[in-house]
């Protein structure tokens, strides 16, 4: 079946270049994990969790693995966005600060993703209602059961990734050393944001092509939905009134913009990526979190807009944590301001020094 809908992880972050470049030295690498158990109590004999690496891993007296470092994507995106020159240019390099000739530097695929399990290998709407909880248990598991890894440098997020670093730090307090949640708060899924993926799932589900996920053509009319609501949940509205400040140039480029990114995901992976953040709420647990911890948004996006309390409370409650609002600017990139490394990198300087 071809594939439909750009990662919504490239749309969000909009100024992105639709193929990421290679990273020299890079590793792929699948684990098979066994007698997976989600959350829901569904059961699945095995699960693959794709990955890639860089670097290489160091090792202890004791034989631990003392350098890994967990990068985490965003909904809809895979391991190898990362590899995009804004974010791999600025960090993996010798000298920088995630080099990878010092850090053993780890990109899943997430449960869902890419080339990880999901419903389009096959099982449709009948994969298990996989949550956050089950993704990060998945992670866990690659981690521990195929890498070897059992303790982290960093755990860094963009967007869902964000969200899971929460997890992490909830659920498996001091696994990482030190957490950098990029775009995101660690509350439930609620008012908007819960309500332009909602848009996007009911648009899918009420194409007639749809057929309760069991299409034989793509549903081209909910999936240009689902792909328009994403574009604008994602873009920086300062930049494209000074870029496009007339009606012909905007429209312009909405159509370009439009026409590189839709086309390239499933209906039924889409639904549940776009799902899988319902249950996620660390709020109530955030004092299990007392590892350093650098948490960043930006002044401009759209799903996580300032103003709210949360990031002043939150902080209150995490004994060494910081959050950084980053203005808003014609510079700044809406949501996906996440996965440019130059907004943010003197800052998780810091992080890595304490």
């Amino acid at each position: 079946m071809r594939k439909l809908l750009a990662p919504l992880a490239l749309l969000l972050a909009s100024a992105a270049p639709a193929h990421a470049q290679t990273v020299e030295g890079a590793v792929e690498g699948d684990a098979i994990l066994k007698d997976f158990t989600f959350h829901t109590g569904e059961k699945l004999p095995e699960i693959r969790m794709h990955y890639t690496t860089l670097g290489t891993p160091q090792r202890d007296k004791k034989g631990v693995i003392t350098n890994a470092v967990m990068i985490l994507h965003g909904t809809g995106g895979t391991g190898k966005q990362f590899f995009q020159p804004q974010f791999a240019n600025e960090l993996f390099g010798p000298g920088q600060l995630l080099d990878t000739g010092k850090y053993y530097v780890i990109l899943p695929d997430n449960l869902g993703h890419g080339a990880s399990s999901k419903p389009s290998d096959g099982l449709r709407m009948q994969f298990p209602k996989y949550d956050y909880d089950d993704m990060v248990a998945a992670q866990y598991r690659m981690l521990t059961e195929k890498l070897g890894v059992t303790k982290l440098k960093l755990i860094l997020g963009t967007s869902m990734g964000c969200m899971h670093a929460f997890v992490w730090g909830t659920t498996r307090p001091g696994f990482a050393e030190k957490l950098a949640p990029f775009a995101c708060q660690p509350v439930e899924i609620a008012g908007e944001n819960r309500m332009w993926r909602t848009l996007s799932i009911d648009a899918i589900k009420a194409d007639p092509l749809w057929k309760d996920g069991n299409y034989t053509e793509p549903p081209l009319s909910g999936l240009r939905t689902a792909a328009s609501l994403t574009m604008i949940a994602g873009a920086n509205p300062y930049a494209l009134q000074a870029q496009y400040p007339t009606r012909v140039a905007a429209e312009k480029y909405k159509d370009e913009a439009f026409a590189r990114t839709f086309g390239r995901n499933d209906a039924n992976d889409t639904i549940y990526q776009l799902d899988s953040s319902r249950n996620y709420n660390p709020w109530p647990n955030l004092e299990k979190i007392t590892v350093p911890v650098l948490w960043i948004n930006s002044g401009d996006d759209f799903i996580n807009p300032p103003g709210y309390s949360y990031p002043q409370d939150g902080v209150k409650r995490m004994p060494r944590a910081r959050y950084i609002l980053i203005p808003a600017s014609a510079e700044t990139k809406g949501h996906g301001t996440h996965t440019w490394a130059k907004f943010w990198k003197d800052d998780l300087a810091k992080l890595m020094a304490e």
